[in-house]
């Protein structure tokens, strides 16, 4: 579980929550049907409009996989992985009881092409490097999606004010026009408010965090491209930790002597 993605959420929607409390003793004054169907509704219809709403729905599915069941990527792990192979297949072991151990799928997809031997070694590594590419691509796409989403909420809460601004200045010639003006005007900005909270609490941070989980897995698929190129030239384990180790930081390196001392 993406432990810090769920708190981060709450401590948005909490200070929200605070912010409104603190700002009056009537929280309900925020609470407005219509100004939440113009938003929610138009955000939707514009969804609709510029993607496959089902489509949208699949992203948002995916999103909340990561969120509670997803996890930063463990390259030491990957790597460490990568060595034991690699220094397996170099003793000439077959690879048919490593992959069955492996976790990762795009791992074991390179591995078992090399297993099946139809493709020859260089045809593989340039095959899965287009997929790593491919793979960045379609993930960066659908977090666009819903950056462009994110655009609606805000432009329908302007449209939700400038209606009800319609409707209070049609009716300042009537009786108690003065005393209407404050309680109208609160109305009109709350589709704002709306559009501002949807946008900048829930979308932005979703497409960011998409983002970032499609950057996290571009790097930890090119350390497995990379090891695969060396694994097929059956390069020394040792090697192919500190190969491997230059796609990292410092902190998150693999220390390959606590791998060899197992």
């Amino acid at each position: 579980m993406n432990v810090y993605s769920i708190l981060g959420f709450l401590i948005a929607i909490g200070v929200l929550m605070i912010g409104f409390r603190l700002a009056t003793s009537n929280p309900s004054m925020f609470v407005d049907y219509p100004s939440m169907f113009i938003v929610i509704g138009g955000t939707l219809a514009s969804t609709a409009i510029s993607f496959q709403l089902n489509r949208i729905t699949v992203l948002f599915k995916i999103f909340f996989r990561r969120m509670l069941k997803g996890k930063k990527q463990d390259y030491a792990k990957v790597i460490s992985e990568i060595m034991k192979i690699s220094d397996a297949y170099r003793k000439g072991e077959a690879l048919d009881a490593h992959i069955n151990k492996i976790s990762d799928p795009f791992l074991k997809e390179g591995l078992n092409m090399i297993n099946d031997g139809v493709l020859e070694e260089g045809h593989i590594i340039r095959l899965m490097r287009d997929r790593c590419e491919n793979m960045l691509y379609n993930h960066m796409q659908e977090a666009s999606k819903i950056k462009t989403m994110a655009k609606f909420p805000p432009a329908f809460g302007m449209i939700g004010t400038t209606t009800g601004m319609v409707v209070l200045l049609s009716n300042l010639g009537g009786e108690d026009a003065m005393k209407m003006i404050g309680p109208a005007m609160s109305v009109c900005i709350i589709t704002t408010l709306y559009g501002t909270v949807i946008s900048y609490i829930s979308l932005i941070p979703i497409a960011e965090n998409l983002t970032d989980d499609s950057k996290e897995i571009y790097l930890k698929n090119k350390i497995i491209v990379e090891g695969l190129k060396l694994l097929v030239k059956k390069t020394n384990p040792i090697v192919v930790a500190e190969e491997l180790n230059s796609f990292l930081s410092p902190g998150d390196r693999l220390d390959w002597k606590q791998i060899i001392g197992k």
